[in-house]
């Protein structure tokens, strides 16, 4: 039996059973949780930069939302929250659709 000892979706155990597959797993503590959260995005941050078609860079973003909504929601941050911190900083500093690459600056 393959050992994954990964955080998994809250539908996967369901998934498996369905398949007629035995499987274990146990309910994590908010410290261990927020753990695992954030060894989760960086897999999803992995996979979105393998990501070659439109459609999988599409699938990668959204799971990386689901990450960090979750780690957010732990935290008592809701997602409107993060959107409007991003948007002051749109208005602030910009985005990033120029392209621009700061080469250097003068000490």
């Amino acid at each position: 039996m393959p050992t994954y000892n990964k955080l998994v979706r809250d539908r996967i155990p369901e998934i498996i059973e369905k398949s007629g597959k035995k499987f274990r797993t146990k309910t994590l503590d908010s410290t261990t949780y927020e753990k695992e959260l954030r060894v989760k995005l960086e897999e999803e941050m992995d996979e979105l930069l393998k990501a070659e078609s439109t459609a999988e860079l599409v699938e990668e973003m959204a799971d990386l939302l689901e990450v960090m909504y979750s780690l957010a929601k732990l935290r008592g941050v809701d997602p409107p929250e993060i959107e409007e911190v991003r948007k002051r900083k749109l208005d602030e500093r910009g985005g990033f659709e120029e392209r621009l690459l700061l080469v250097d600056v003068e000490d």
